[in-house]
């Protein structure tokens, strides 16, 4: 019992950590969940992190308080995806909160302005630290590469919805995954035969 509930109380206090210094939504996350949680606790691999990051981008709800779920609930099972998922979300409650009290001032403070010039900046990095560390992880042949391609053109250029470049390429690498399958199927038959005829 007393293992649960420092298991919890790690969890919270580790997603509460990682939601107070998380600006610019879930990407930028990349580089503090690597750093917390898989370089520190240890709580989930790199191809994992990219799986729950597909996963989460895939379904509805905020980036950030999916991926805290998900590893949540592998750690510590439905309690522990609850205290996960309120961890995460406990720091920008607390300071909507106050900032909602007094915005109509605090937009008009100069160092304010120039704080929040800088946060975006900093967001910027983060954003392409995370582009460039995914695309190097996923990219492993040709056909990772054209979806990267195809899917960038289609979101930047054409406009197209995210959610079909999402459900297109998700059926493609199925449809890949299949006829790949086959072939080693294939071969291995082949294998086979010829080592039943020597």
């Amino acid at each position: 019992m007393k293992e649960r509930i420092k298991t919890l109380l790690d969890l919270f206090w580790t997603f509460c950590k990682i939601g107070s210094v998380t600006f610019g939504g879930g990407m930028a996350m990349v580089p503090i969940l690597e750093r917390e949680l898989i370089d520190k606790k240890h709580w989930m691999t790199n191809d994992e992190m990219l799986d729950y990051y597909a996963i989460s981008q895939s379904t509805p709800g905020i980036i950030a308080v999916n991926v805290a779920t998900f590893i949540g609930y592998k750690q510590a099972g439905n309690i522990g995806g609850i205290i996960a998922t309120f961890g995460v979300i406990t720091p920008s409650l607390v300071i909507i909160t106050l900032i909602a009290n007094f915005i109509g001032a605090i937009d008009k403070i100069v160092w304010v302005q120039k704080a929040l010039k800088g946060i975006n900046v900093a967001v910027a990095a983060n954003l392409t630290y995370a582009t460039v560390s995914f695309a190097k992880r996923t990219v492993k042949n040709i056909l990772g590469a054209l979806l990267l391609s195809a899917g960038f053109i289609s979101i930047f250029f054409f406009h197209i919805s995210s959610i079909i470049v999402i459900f297109s390429a998700a059926g493609i690498g199925i449809l890949a995954a299949l006829i790949t399958g086959q072939v080693k199927i294939a071969e291995k038959k082949a294998e086979d035969k010829d080592g039943g005829t020597k």
